[in-house]
């Protein structure tokens, strides 16, 4: 996604009934109310699936959970419509960046966990982003940003950025055809089994809650994700994953359907619970974010085609976590940033 696609501040206009009528009953509630919201220009089929899956759409006062739900007779559709402000180009900010590779086509940088990546109407400024336009003020005529992927805000590592429209859309290409491998490192509860294999397990939005990630065996998207133990303590493993796919929260909610949960997730990890202060537990328990790190991106240069590959270290915080809970974190990285050719 380029800068100028930054998610704009909603205001919110009302909640709307939609009037069914016979030609409604059996299609899907988006085809539905496409029909019947002709004349609000701004949804489109792909912003109304938004609002279902944002609970801006009830059914008989409940959310209809997925887009392919068919409404029947005698149901009350309800919408709730939003006008967005005009969108706003985010702003240049100067930050203290990790840069770890950079040419004239591409940047690659190690972001640091509780950084966001790119502006929302809840993170207007001091994001990533923000700081990669003030860098991009250096770029020659015609360069525009654009974010190869994102990172949740409390994971840390490798992220990229192409410089110009046409390099983004070649690894745009490359990703979508799965030719760009993510690898990352992960600190979970308990010891995978066995040491190496596929999570090969649909996910969808949760129909109870939109923010999180759940297992699906109805629909869904198909998500797979290859783990490998790499060390192992009494409690606790470090894990090495490649994403086949790359879903929202996919190795979170992999890892915890498998019953190993990232230490310090507080979505889809454990439950803290009371540990003496010398136990081994109590690091984990103490760690204020998910042990997540993006160690490696591997890729073809778009302009080059020469192949690239791109590590960044595991942070102080994961490092020092690893050697509380007793796993060697050197059998994973090195201790600097890398690009080999």
């Amino acid at each position: 996604m380029n800068v100028r696609a930054v998610s704009c501040t909603l205001v919110i206009v009302t909640w709307r009934t939609i009037a069914i009528d016979r030609g409604d009953v059996g299609v899907r509630v988006d085809l539905v109310l496409k029909r019947h919201l002709r004349d609000e220009p701004s949804l489109s089929r792909n912003r109304i699936q938004k609002l279902i899956d944002g609970g801006d759409v009830l059914v008989n006062g409940t959310l209809p959970g997925r887009a392919a739900w068919r409404v029947q007779a005698g149901d009350e559709l309800r919408v709730r419509i939003a006008q967005p402000r005009p969108r706003t180009r985010p702003a240049a900010q100067a930050m203290d960046l990790d840069v770890l590779y950079e040419d004239d086509d591409l940047l690659a940088l190690n972001k640091p966990a509780g950084l966001v990546v790119h502006p929302s109407y809840k993170n207007a400024d001091g994001t990533l982003m923000n700081g990669v336009l003030e860098l991009a003020k250096a770029w020659p005529a015609g360069s525009r940003p654009g974010l190869l992927g994102r990172l949740d805000k409390l994971t840390s590592g490798v992220v990229v950025i192409a410089k110009r429209p046409a390099v983004h859309a070649a690894l745009q290409r490359a990703m979508d055809a799965r030719q760009i491998d993510k690898v990352y490192a992960a600190i979970v509860w308990g010891r995978p089994s066995p040491v190496r294999g596929t999570i090969d397990l649909a996910l969808d939005r949760d129909p109870w809650d939109r923010r999180r990630i759940t297992v699906t065996d109805r629909g869904g998207q198909p998500a797979v994700t290859k783990y490998e133990r790499l060390a192992t303590s009494s409690d606790f493993s470090l894990v090495r994953c490649r994403l086949i796919t790359g879903r929202t929260h996919q190795i979170r909610v992999h890892l915890s359907a498998r019953g190993w949960p990232i230490v310090g997730d507080a979505v889809y990890g454990r439950k803290r619970k009371p540990a003496d202060a010398e136990s081994v537990a109590a690091a984990a328990n103490a760690f204020d974010r998910q042990a997540l790190h993006a160690w490696r991106l591997s890729l073809r240069h778009p302009a080059s085609n020469v192949s690239l590959e791109i590590v960044a270290p595991l942070p102080k915080d994961m490092r020092q976590l690893a050697a509380a809970l007793g796993l060697p974190a050197d059998t994973l990285a090195p201790g600097t940033a890398a690009v080999r050719t």
